[in-house]
């Protein structure tokens, strides 16, 4: 399995920056809520106003949670979490703000829960309970499967912290796994906000070129080949709406995304505010995983869930 993990990665790397063209695959073009962005794509970077009008206005103040949260430092314990999660910790916030909403950080393909730490620190100073969901398997299986548990997770955090919604963050394949409990299992009555990170919402030609490769459909790997443009569980996912139920969706991406082609396969249509980096800081090199690390991203990550307008800091660390 670490031969093969490897391999997989080696792959996705190489082919995304050696083999192919930025442009194959893009996602069909939909009415999307398109914040200022590079002209790469004609219905939603240029700067002409945006169609829809939750493009660009500030979205409305977060909802307020039905109940007192947990107290801190509770924890949910490894024997009720769902199989392939972490012991999710409600972490310690600021005095001043133990009432702060619960966020759920979702991890991506491969994705350990450590790697989501420096994030989750973030939050934490900004007053938020945090959680990091580590995809089961490492979200090598089937991403239907992986939102199936992801739900009982949510329910538990619900009930630990006593919240009516939570919050979530997905990076990459963790932004799938969150938008399909969204869409197919229900989740929107219990999410308020969120937000994705480089997260292929229409798929990733890397995925498909692994078969150039000589590596087969993926090597094997049932998310990978469910992250491919064209893929039966992506025209699913993507048959109607985008964004359903009240909840506010922010797609974040980046220009350097080596792992995501093309890049603007990870916006989303339907009312959804999409934010690429470079188009507010244009020297900014931000790649996949460093979407987790950035500081101007997470000031992008700090406004969506605050409900304020986009306004990031580009020199921030």
């Amino acid at each position: 399995m670490l031969l093969r993990k490897t391999a997989l990665t080696l792959a996705l790397t190489t082919a995304a920056v050696l083999l192919a063209p930025a442009t194959a695959g893009a996602a069909p073009e939909r009415a999307s809520a398109e914040t200022p962005t590079a002209p790469t794509r004609a219905n939603a970077e240029t700067p002409a106003p945006p169609t829809r009008a939750s493009a660009e206005t500030p979205a409305p103040p977060a909802r307020a949670t039905a109940a007192t949260p947990a107290a801190q430092g509770t924890a949910a314990s490894p024997a009720s979490a769902p199989a392939g999660t972490t012991a999710a910790t409600v972490h310690s916030a600021p005095v001043a703000a133990t009432a702060g909403r619960p966020v759920i950080v979702v991890g991506g393909l491969s994705g350990v829960a450590v790697a989501y730490e420096p994030l989750a620190a973030r939050l934490r100073a900004d007053g938020y309970r945090v959680f990091i969901y580590q995809l089961p398997g490492l979200g090598l299986g089937d991403i239907t499967a992986s939102a199936r548990s992801f739900a009982g997770y949510v329910d538990q955090v619900r009930a630990a912290t006593g919240a009516a919604t939570v919050d979530v963050v997905g990076h990459s394949e963790g932004g799938l796994v969150s938008r399909y409990y969204l869409k197919r299992l229900g989740g929107t009555a219990a999410v308020g906000r969120y937000v994705s990170l480089g997260t292929p919402q229409y798929g990733t030609y890397v995925a498909n070129i692994l078969k150039f490769l000589g590596l087969g459909s993926c090597a094997g790997v049932v998310a990978c080949q469910q992250m491919s443009i064209g893929s039966a569980f992506l025209a699913d996912l993507n048959a109607g709406d985008d964004t359903p139920g009240a909840v506010r969706y922010t797609a974040v991406r980046t220009l350097q995304d080596e792992l995501v082609r093309p890049v603007d396969n990870a916006t989303l249509a339907d009312g959804a505010t999409n934010v690429l980096i470079q188009a507010y800081c244009p020297l900014r090199v931000v790649g996949h995983l460093g979407l987790v690390l950035d500081g101007t991203t997470y000031t992008v990550i700090r406004a969506a869930l605050a409900g304020a307008p986009v306004q990031p800091n580009c020199l921030a660390l």
